[in-house]
């Protein structure tokens, strides 16, 4: 099994009740976002108007001035982004190389994607390289929070990651605790997909290993417990993580373990969980919840509808 990917590779971005253990999907960040936007034919006729422009050498260029830059196409795409979409290395670098340090590379389509974004989607570590070389912004969001790294990290592309934490070292420590819009901060995106050597290096660069992610408080080693991935579990442990943690709902990640199948990672947590925190939560809360909704009932109960209570 590869030391990266853990756990199943079809493992998606999810919500989880933490009480009760249900796994919901999640309206995940559609990172595609761009690539049908325009078809083989108009991509073409884009491609011979560049041809025809005739880049002038880079030195006397007047970037304000370059009608190329100003093209784009209904979804707000640059040429920077078809040429990355579609592949156009050649082109790719051209532009890039006429815009070091220009706000064009920082353009962002109606997704609010960069060409850094999708230089990472589409696996182009050469162009996310000139990219960042050529002055474009690590800390732009797309649409759904993420930024360039949090889609390496999703993605599992390891040298995009590389290239972009070895790049972003001043950048680094706030992009590494920046949550997206799911609430979910690299460490977290790398430990939902079970990236274990990603795990590892966000680690040692400093992230939080206890962070808990915005939906309900859990931190990496819960994930990995709602996961049931054991290399995870231990990982985290042997990494520092706070077995003791507790969700907003006041779970820690051995109260995970209850009906789940690997008894292992059961075992390993109650013998490191502070005793005072291995019984559930009081479960009262189920009881007050319920003469609530019959308190409610009764308190509409002289409701007239079409007069009938």
């Amino acid at each position: 099994m590869d030391h990266c990917r853990a756990s199943s590779s079809n493992q998606l971005d999810y919500d989880m009740d933490s009480k009760h253990g249900k796994v919901f999907p999640c309206n995940d960040d559609r990172l595609d976002s761009g690539l049908d936007s325009l078809k083989e034919d108009a991509y073409n006729g884009i491609v011979n108007e560049m041809e025809l422009l005739k880049m002038a050498p880079i030195e006397s260029r007047e970037y304000c001035n370059e009608p190329w830059k100003l093209e784009k196409t209904e979804d707000g795409d640059t040429l920077l982004h078809l040429a990355i979409i579609h592949e156009a290395e050649d082109y790719a670098n051209q532009m890039i190389d006429h815009s070091r340090n220009d706000p064009f590379l920082n353009t962002q389509n109606h997704q609010r994607q960069t060409p850094l974004h999708l230089a990472v989607i589409m696996e182009q570590p050469q162009i996310v390289e000139r990219l960042l070389k050529a002055g474009c912004d690590p800390q732009l969001v797309d649409e759904c929070g993420n930024t360039a790294l949090h889609i390496a990290c999703k993605n599992g592309s390891l040298h995009c990651f590389s290239l972009l934490t070895q790049a972003c070292t001043q950048q680094l420590p706030s992009i590494l605790a920046t949550p997206n819009y799911s609430g979910h901060n690299c460490l977290h995106l790398v430990s939902i997909h079970g990236f274990l050597s990603l795990v590892e290096r966000l680690t040692e660069l400093g992230a939080d290993i206890n962070a808990q992610e915005q939906c309900n408080g859990r931190s990496p080693l819960h994930l990995a417990v709602d996961l049931q991935n054991l290399e995870l579990v231990k990982l985290l442990i042997a990494k520092g993580a706070n077995v003791n943690s507790v969700t907003y709902g006041g779970y820690t990640p051995y109260h995970l373990t209850y009906g789940r199948q690997n008894a292992e990672i059961q075992q390993q947590l109650y013998d490191l969980t502070d005793y005072q925190l291995r019984e559930l939560p009081e479960s009262e809360a189920e009881d007050s919840d319920e003469e609530a909704v019959s308190d409610d009932d009764t308190m509409y109960d002289d409701f007239l509808w079409m007069g009938q209570k």
